[in-house]
């Protein structure tokens, strides 16, 4: 073998091989989606030169195959030996890493969450983000689609990839600067007991009693409750408290580019100007025309938009200077066309001017706005989805191996997108906090869970942006009837950015001091409640096999997930269907010691992540195992024997495609709250998952309300054999709990009771099945009006 090192002084690799000390020879750690790390000590005399932190070191075979490539991340530390013939002696021992050290040296460059990604493109972007063209991703297989990752800056790249490997259930390694990245056990080797080079002295198993049949997982915070609040106005009052903490309550600013530099931020939009129409200067896009095509000259931003929850998109504040032709802030289904764009502003001439009209579906809606030399016009686009996350996610087990996984299904929703135009005039400040005006404001039924944005389309733009925002904001609609007329949005957000009303800590609804409602004015605020996702499972089969003596066979597991994140109590469900379909089979660890002249299945090298096809009947193991870690000591340099130390699981660990949180959950719920949830959780079988609830009444509504009775539309015809269930409080499910129950209807409108000025209603459908299924969430009604 060889060992090389660059010291990067200029004269280029250089051998080492002839000054390893023989008593400390070198040894390589590899373990599963971590950096790799050789140590190895040098016998150096005063005229050599010593590695220093930075060298480049290659440990090789003679024949090109490395087993270790990496640098050296710290100066050697010193051991004086004595002198020798040509003065002091000493050992030099020193610690390298694999390639990616270079990586994790690096500080991820701030960036939106990665949307709709596979796990390989997100990967492969983070190491492009820190050092373009520096490694060889082509090995790098996409595998599953991630509904969202957030690249912390704060984490390093390693960790990144680690988290990302989990939730695909797939291994990563850097060798002589090219990424690896696929499937556990993708590359699998046998390990068998019959094979004349088997080792049995190298070889031991220690059985761990894993097996679960009952799963309970819980999961983060998640959106529940479909919450509608009813107020009224009396044209003096402001502020309006509202029945439950909307899930989001808070704005996030997701990006804000105030396009400070002088080029486009490549983290965040990609362009294209086959003309040379972009450019950045003065702290502003500037958009000079375009080809005349449409999609030719394009400034896209790089992730996808999910068109779920509450989003605020400002386009910015534009200034035209000319009449131009174009699209800006469009959403499209597809590529940038103007036949593609769900959403968007249509820009068009009008003389010397623009005009600008919502574009919707690929279509030109409502009324024009013209524009006015001299203008700022400043942008927005309004998401309100009736569901937050419009895609669920997956899940990894040998079962359901990477590619092939568990969950990962689209959530149907409907969207009300709000598209509004700021007039400012630079002349007249009144303008500033004068109201939005809305261009369109309407439902996208079954809207698509994702879509591209594009900031500009131009064929022949000719305007200036300052600056374009994507922002989550509380999630929260706002709409108001006066007496007799129909509703309307009303804009939620700060008033210098054309909001009438805003949502304050309390949580409360206040409305700024020129949009107080009106008297009778009727005032409806839609959110989503929350608590916490949690799934119960069992397997009724295992939980049979496993019964012995007093033993009723119940082996239950308590999770708190961690990795891959289970947003909701439905994620709950398919991960725990996940870890059932692995803990239905005892686990197991296990060592196997061998030369590297014997490795499994004539292997050249053995990698965390390989599989190993195990049959040693002998042991009663016959199964197939993924490699955890493997050591190898190098003992005979120029015979190139090393002596490998390869630890395996059999693949039904739950830690290859799990991060479990071992923290007792401990959030702002109250242990009663938690407690309830446990004992409220219901419990279904595996081969339920996914069948058990019923839609939830996104649409139920108040239609009329009088001094002592309410009357309600829960939106859709009762299920067959079914109906709907209505309760004062939103817990005790259930045709045999009579505590709480207010009634059940088997017609979709109905009158309840009033029992006071502010009265709570939930509702849920339930079907004729045994037992009755019911919707996951509530419908929750809550009115606040006088009598």
């Amino acid at each position: 073998m060889k060992l090389q090192i660059d010291n990067l002084d200029g004269l280029g690799m250089r051998d080492y091989t002839a000054m390893i000390d023989a008593a400390n020879t070198p040894r390589i750690t590899r373990k599963l989606n971590q950096p790799s790390e050789l140590r190895f000590s040098l016998l150096l005399g005063t005229d050599l030169v010593v590695p220093h932190r930075g060298s480049r070191v290659i440990l090789g075979r003679t024949n090109g195959y490395d087993v270790f490539t990496g640098y050296v991340i710290a100066d050697p530390e010193y051991e004086a030996l004595g002198w020798g013939q040509q003065g002091p002696m000493y050992r030099f021992n020193l610690v390298a890493r694999s390639d990616d050290a270079l990586l994790d040296e690096k500080r991820l460059p701030a960036r939106s969450p990665f949307v709709a990604r596979s796990a390989g493109d997100a990967l492969r972007q983070l190491t492009e983000d820190l050092m373009p063209g520096a490694f060889d991703t082509n090995a790098v297989q996409d595998l599953d689609v991630l509904p969202e990752y957030v690249p912390d800056p704060q984490l390093s790249w390693s960790k990144h990839a680690a988290a990302i490997a989990t939730r695909a259930r797939a291994s990563f390694r850097m060798m002589d600067g090219k990424l690896i990245f696929s499937a556990a056990g993708a590359t699998s080797y046998p390990l068998n007991e019959s094979d004349p080079t088997f080792s049995p002295q190298g070889f031991s198993l220690q059985p761990v009693n894993s097996v679960i049949n009952d799963a309970t997982v819980a999961g983060d915070i998640e959106p529940q409750a479909y919450v509608r609040d009813y107020f009224v106005g009396d044209g003096l009052t402001t502020r309006f408290y509202l029945s439950q903490i909307p899930f989001i309550e808070y704005s996030k600013i997701i990006f804000a580019d105030e396009y400070a530099s002088a080029t486009l931020d490549s983290n965040r939009w990609s362009a294209a100007d086959p003309a040379g129409m972009l450019s950045v200067t003065g702290g502003k896009l500037q958009v000079a025309g375009g080809n005349g095509s449409d999609g030719a000259t394009t400034v896209n931003f790089v992730e996808k938009i999910e068109l779920g929850g509450s989003w605020i998109l400002q386009h910015g504040d534009v200034e035209f200077k000319g009449p131009s032709v174009g699209v800006l802030g469009g959403l499209y289904l597809g590529p940038v066309l103007q036949a593609n764009c769900l959403a968007g502003f249509q820009i068009t001439p009008s003389g010397a001017t623009s005009q600008i009209q919502a574009l919707v579906n690929g279509a030109p809606t409502g009324t024009a706005m013209a524009t006015v030399a001299g203008h700022h016009y400043a942008l927005a686009t309004r998401i309100y989805s009736q569901e937050i996350y419009r895609q669920q996610q997956t899940f990894h087990s040998a079962a359901f191996p990477a590619g092939s996984g568990f969950g990962g299904a689209q959530v149907s929703s409907n969207v009300r997108l709000v598209l509004e135009v700021h007039d400012v005039d630079p002349t007249n400040p009144a303008t500033m906090v004068a109201p939005s005006t809305v261009l369109y404001d309407g439902v996208i039924a079954a809207a698509p869970a994702f879509c591209a944005y594009s900031l500009v389309n131009s064929p022949g733009l000719q305007c200036a942006i300052a600056f374009t925002r994507l922002i989550q904001a509380p999630g929260t609609e706002v709409r108001s009837a006066p007496s007799g007329q129909s509703f309307r949005t009303r804009l939620v957000g700060p008033l210098s950015s054309g909001g009438e009303c805003n949502i304050y800590s309390g949580p409360s609804l206040a409305f700024f001091s020129q949009y107080v409602p009106a008297l009778n004015e009727v005032i409806e605020v839609h959110y989503r409640g929350h608590g916490r996702a949690m799934a119960r499972v069992t397997n009724p089969s295992s939980i049979t096999s496993e019964q012995r003596g007093i033993d009723d066979g119940v082996k239950a597991a308590v999770r708190h997930l961690k990795e891959p994140p289970a947003r909701t109590s439905a994620d709950c469900e398919n991960a725990a269907m996940v870890i059932l379909s692995d803990g239905a089979t005892a686990g197991c660890t296990g060592k196997y010691q061998t030369w590297s002249d014997f490795l499994p299945g004539g292997a050249q090298d053995i990698f965390p992540g390989d599989g190993l096809a195990v049959n040693a009947p002998s042991r009663c193991a016959v199964f197939q195992a993924i490699v955890k870690e493997v050591a190898i000591a190098v003992k005979d340099f120029s015979g190139e024997h090393c002596l490998y130390d390869i630890q395996f699981e059999r693949e039904v660990s739950g830690e290859l495609a799990f991060g479990f949180d071992s923290q007792i959950i401990r959030t702002f719920e109250t242990n009663s709250l938690l407690m309830t949830a446990f004992m409220d959780l219901p419990e279904i079988q595996n081969t339920q998952v996914g069948a058990t609830t019923l839609s939830s009444l996104t649409s139920a509504a108040v239609t009329r309300v009088d001094s002592t009775t309410v009357s309600i539309d829960v939106g859709i015809p009762p299920p067959t054999g079914g109906g709907f269930e209505v309760r004062w409080s939103d817990f005790g499910w259930g045709q045999n709990n009579s505590q709480t129950l207010a009634g059940r209807f088997t017609t979709q409108t109905f009158t309840l009771p009033r029992l006071g000025k502010a009265q709570d209603y939930f509702l849920r459908q339930y079907d004729g099945s045994t037992p009755a299924k019911y919707s996951r969430c509530s419908a929750a009604l809550h009115i606040d009006r006088p009598y």
